[in-house]
């Protein structure tokens, strides 16, 4: 799934079969472990790794106290599996429908921030509170603006009806069994993406296709006319232009137009993301030169961020300014360009050494990790061992042989051609010190750290 603003790329979605989206998805478990000093519940939910609950949020059982091994509980997925994390678990379960949200376990109200006028936020917040069931929570969504009583009422109804139907289930079956299965990726766009605001849903499978037009019809008529399907000869993404941005997704540097670029650098425990002045060198003086490229590379940071689906720790170098007035104006940009993500994102201000911190709610792998696989050359390194360092590894070898006395015959050396290429001119050197032939063979398809000696041929 691509999302489109204005003509620019701005959220990618990845859906593979093979590894599956489970956030969403609500499971009677099986207590396996607790653990009081990490405040740690871990829960055999049917799949290959536990899931892993965070017992203070069970405020009234501080630390797992009460919880014991063999117990079931219904949890729901809150994060995906990541690394070599398991899912994250929570008790809070959440039912998205259309137009709110069902907290069947947890007794809260509440309106979209995205939804801003006061008078509507206030209607809203009054039809559900009229609406809410008992002991329950909801939450009211962006798309539900505008909308009347009734069609929220309906919502709720489905929703307070599913809940039913999955506790009653939760009590028939025995654990680790999968009591909620969320929808897939096509329908989710649908809930809770497609809205008055999408001028187009271009889809180019016509299965999905019929299936969206179906859910449409009966929940949202007027945006059915929206609705597309593609059978131009060109796949899709090419037909739009998608697929060459695709291929800049996994690139440390990203240019800015002024001339500027950032540098995204991630690991496991954060994100570091680089600004530089580049090729812009600004009219008129230093400080400006400073605020034009920050201020630029702040909007296209929340850009970022966004379309590459970063999540965790955030920590932003900025180039260096002098005055309050600019770092606050920068921080203001950030910001303002953060409101367009449907992602919460929390800004925390710049630290002592000029870092500014923030952090991204993370639910399942970015969108690297789901695109391309660990290099099997670097092993994920971001790179190799240079040629030269190779030939000494070959060379420190070959002695250690021959210190041993385990060098007879002739010498043969495989290598990949880069490597070859510098141990070569080393050859006539080394059949000196070694008293006997050596050839090197360059074999293309070797990994360029890996080598192989071979003697004792005649």
């Amino acid at each position: 799934m691509a999302l489109v603003e204005e003509g620019e790329l701005v959220e990618v979605a990845v859906e593979r079969t093979e590894n599956g989206h489970i956030v969403g998805n609500v499971y009677k478990g099986r207590i396996q472990n607790v653990l009081p000093g990490m405040q740690a519940v871990f829960i055999d939910i049917g799949r290959e790794r536990n899931g892993y609950l965070y017992a203070g949020e069970l405020s009234e059982k501080k630390g797992g106290s009460g919880l014991t091994v063999g117990q079931e509980i219904i949890v729901q997925v809150a994060k995906d599996s990541i690394g070599t994390k398991g899912p994250r678990m929570t008790t809070r379960v959440t039912l998205p429908g259309r137009y709110v949200v069902l907290m069947p376990t947890y007794e809260y109200i509440g309106v979209s921030r995205r939804i801003g006028d006061k008078a509507e936020r206030a209607r809203l917040r009054a039809v559900v509170e009229k609406l809410k069931p008992p002991g329950m929570g909801l939450i009211v969504r962006t798309v539900a603006e505008g909308k009347s009583e009734d069609d929220i009422q309906r919502d709720c109804e489905y929703l307070s009806n599913l809940w039913r139907t999955l506790v009653a289930r939760a009590k028939r079956v025995k654990a680790p069994t999968l009591l909620y299965r969320d929808v897939d990726l096509v329908i989710r766009l649908v809930r809770d993406y497609f809205s008055d605001d999408v001028e187009r849903f271009v889809i180019d499978n016509s299965e999905a296709y019929g299936r969206v037009k179906e859910l449409l019809n009966f929940t949202e008529p007027k945006l059915v006319e929206r609705l597309e399907l593609y059978t131009g000869r060109e796949a899709l993404f090419f037909r739009y232009g998608i697929d060459g941005k695709l291929a800049k997704l996994s690139e440390r540097r990203v240019w800015l137009k002024c001339g500027g670029y950032l540098v995204i650098d991630r690991t496991e425990a954060l994100t570091a993301i680089d600004v530089n002045t580049g090729k812009y060198v600004g009219q008129s003086n230093l400080a400006d030169t400073i605020l034009h490229t920050n201020l630029e590379a702040a909007a296209e940071i929340a850009h970022q961020l966004r379309l590459r689906d970063i999540g965790g720790i955030i920590i932003i170098d900025f180039i260096d300014m002098n005055t309050e007035d600019h770092r606050q104006a920068v921080l203001a940009r950030l910001n303002d360009s953060l409101k367009y993500d449907r992602t919460r994102t929390s800004l925390l201000g710049i630290t002592e050494l000029g870092l500014v911190e923030m952090t991204r709610k993370k639910v399942r792998q970015d969108l690297e990790a789901m695109l391309y696989a660990e290099c099997p050359c670097c092993s994920g390194r971001g790179h190799v061992l240079s040629p030269q360092t190779v030939v000494s590894g070959v060379i420190r070898e070959i002695r250690q042989l021959s210190a041993l006395g385990k060098l007879r015959g002739k010498i043969v050396v495989q290598v990949h051609p880069q490597v070859a290429e510098v141990l070569k001119p080393e050859v006539k050197r080394l059949v000196t010190e070694f008293a006997r032939s050596l050839i090197v063979e360059a074999v293309s398809t070797m990994n360029s750290e890996a080598y192989t000696i071979l003697h004792g041929r005649e």
